[in-house]
């Protein structure tokens, strides 16, 4: 069981999976630190950013992207998450 600190936008996970609900949030506490924004601002970490359980991100937040493979040309669906050398959509995937 872990915790993640993810894009509300985009759903893309923007730090590792954390032990601990509290070390998650320290993370996204240190992101907004690290901005230089103030807390007003629509672009603070506080607005951008939200934290959630591995579990409940993977079935509930996460969205997919469709994509086509570049072999045979078929459309499917992938985690926004998949780096592009694990991806079929990608020539690096086809050439390792």
């Amino acid at each position: 069981m872990g915790h993640v600190v993810y894009h509300k936008e985009s759903t893309r996970i923007v730090s590792k999976v954390y032990k601990t609900h509290a070390a998650a949030l320290a993370a996204w506490t240190r992101m907004g630190k690290a901005s230089g924004k103030l807390k007003t601002d629509e672009m603070h970490p506080d607005y951008v950013y939200a934290v959630a359980e591995l579990d409940y991100y993977a079935k509930h937040v996460e969205k997919t992207v469709e994509r086509v493979n570049l072999m045979n040309g078929v459309t499917f669906r992938e985690s926004v998450n998949t780096p592009l050398h694990c991806s079929p959509s990608s020539e690096s995937f086809w050439s390792m």
